[in-house]
């Protein structure tokens, strides 16, 4: 394995017009090593070329998430993990083996002769940057009904998953959205974002792969013994195995006042819409300082007035990135007029004529404020599970276990809902709600749904975005004793490798791509990454550019 990688080569083509292939000498066979990969043009369409153990593979060089080019990313045995958000690809069949991403990536034809490497692609599939994996559909005579709780991440992926296992049963997917599932971390990033835009999958999907999608539906209670889901229309569904991935919800503050106009939480786009445009122009305060308030913060920063940012603790993300990196995004969004009143609470919000005007603080602080938005944390939609025979701990989260299935035999949880055990944490029993791992439960599901016994093993990665700059994040740093800085936070470009127990357990970055990834994959393949490994001056390993 080598981080030094040649730079792009763009030669020739070699076929003639009428062809319905496109073949290009891209390099010589010397231009790469072992464990090496480069971005190539065949036809003006950037493919990626790998080589391990002697064979050289083209896949697609645009990861199918957010289109990130591949070749900026790691490579380890069979695998490229992406650079920005850690979807992982096979470079030998392009399909994909790791989230957040969800297609695979095109394959292309490749052969050496006479020392040069010839790549073919099909000039159809030119302009196909995704490829869905081969997916089946509902069998005549199959009965066995698989019944998903919740639209969105885990239980889309647990019913595509299912389908690319060829069951060929009933699945129901009931969701109390009023939406298809659509990509949520969006919502605090691009807020006068359009539905349309940010859906996963649309319907035609749905009805091709005989998926059965239930919008305004909420489940109201689950009887395990009779094997049945009841809705709040009042009908009654049964079930073979049940997926339950009802997600959490914005926590919301208790206090006077929190009824007034103009006071927001963000769940759905339409609330991302609403906090866009009331904002305009307004004095805007927003208590909370994990991903969302920030995020949302940094959104408003050319749109509102002013922003006024209150946190309970000393620094932002103090329980999740830590203080030095807090300290360093609250200097990010100071530089911009966020002001920031941290080990502080609100205690009032103060309105005149049914609408927000002032905000109260502990402290005795008093903000002017047109709009008061509300980011403090979720709550987990599982009320409706009082009473059943599934467990849950004492924050009413589900507990599963590392095949994502629940105390009851045949009923899974996945998502923001389960607490599950991290293996690369050594089976602690975590609750993490990020977006990638809700991905990764539904797939779990899915297998053991099939019985094919799969444990859960992915590591954590997630990413923020403030003012156009993305911290990306992997591995799981609760209880990390100190951190190892490569670079230097005030320079805007740094890596944070956060130790325990004379190890790395976790790893954030921001401009220093792709470290987090190269970590990410070091962590998953369990090759312990020590202290004294993180010290050193020798950074080889993080295959930098």
């Amino acid at each position: 394995m080598s981080g030094t990688r040649p730079p792009r080569q763009e030669l020739p083509d070699s076929d003639p017009e009428d062809s319905e292939e496109l073949t290009g000498v891209v390099c010589l066979e010397s231009d790469l090593l072992d464990g090496q990969m480069m971005e190539v043009e065949v036809g003006h369409h950037s493919v990626l070329l790998t080589r391990s153990e002697g064979r050289y593979n083209a896949i697609g060089n645009q990861c199918t998430h957010y289109g990130a080019p591949l070749s900026q990313g790691f490579i380890l045995g069979n695998k490229v993990r992406c650079p920005w958000h850690g979807a992982c690809f096979n470079i030998h069949t392009g399909d994909l083996e790791e989230f957040p991403g969800m297609d695979c990536l095109p394959c292309h034809k490749v052969k050496v002769q006479n020392s040069k490497v010839y790549v073919t692609v099909n000039k159809k599939t030119l302009m196909q940057e995704k490829r869905i994996k081969s997916m089946g559909g509902a069998e005549p005579g199959v009965t066995h009904t698989i019944l998903l709780l919740g639209g969105g991440a885990a239980s889309l992926i647990c019913a595509e998953t299912l389908r690319q296992e060829y069951f060929g049963g009933r699945i129901i997917m009931a969701s109390r959205d009023e939406l298809l599932p659509y990509d949520k971390t969006r919502l605090s990033k691009v807020m006068n974002v359009e539905s349309d835009s940010i859906l996963l999958r649309r319907m035609d999907f749905f009805h091709k792969y005989d998926i059965e999608v239930w919008l305004r539906k909420e489940a109201m209670s689950v009887d395990t013994d009779k094997k049945t889901v009841t809705f709040d229309d009042g009908s009654v569904q049964s079930y073979d195995q049940l997926l339950i991935s009802t997600g959490c919800r914005a926590k919301g503050l208790d206090l006077p006042g929190m009824k007034l106009d103009n006071v927001k939480m963000l769940e759905t786009p339409e609330d991302a819409r609403q906090i866009h445009s009331v904002c305009l122009g307004c004095n805007v305060v927003l208590v909370g300082t994990s991903f969302v308030g920030m995020e949302i913060a940094s959104y408003l920063i050319d749109k509102a007035s002013s922003i006024t940012v209150i946190g309970s603790s000393e620094m932002p993300y103090q329980n999740t990135l830590g203080r030095e990196i807090g300290k360093v995004t609250m200097m990010m969004l100071s530089e911009k007029n966020v002001r920031f009143y941290m080990n502080d609470n609100v205690t009032e919000v103060i309105g005149a004529d049914g609408k927000v005007k002032e905000v109260v603080l502990k402290s005795g602080k008093v903000i002017p404020a047109d709009v008061f938005i509300v980011g403090i944390g979720i709550k987990p939609n599982s009320e409706f599970l009082r009473g059943s025979k599934i467990q849950m701990d004492s924050k009413n989260f589900v507990k599963v276990d590392k095949y994502m299935c629940t105390n009851v035999p045949g009923v899974f949880c996945g998502g923001d809902l389960a607490t599950f055990p991290l293996k690369m944490a050594k089976h602690q029993l975590v609750n993490i709600g990020h977006w990638q791992m809700a991905q990764a439960h539904g797939r779990i599901a899915a297998l053991n749904m099939m019985d094919k016994q799969t444990e859960l093993s992915s590591v954590p990665f997630y990413w923020t975005v403030l003012l156009g700059k993305t911290i990306r994040y992997a591995g799981y740093g609760e209880g990390y004793t100190e951190i190892v800085m490569k670079g230097k936070f005030e320079d805007r470009k740094f890596l944070a490798l956060y130790i325990k127990d004379d190890e790395v357990i976790a790893a954030a970055s921001l401009n220093y791509d792709p470290a987090v990834s190269a970590v990410a994959e070091r962590l998953v393949t369990g090759k312990v990454i020590s202290k004294k490994e993180a010290e050193s001056d020798d950074l080889s390993w993080l295959q930098l550019s």
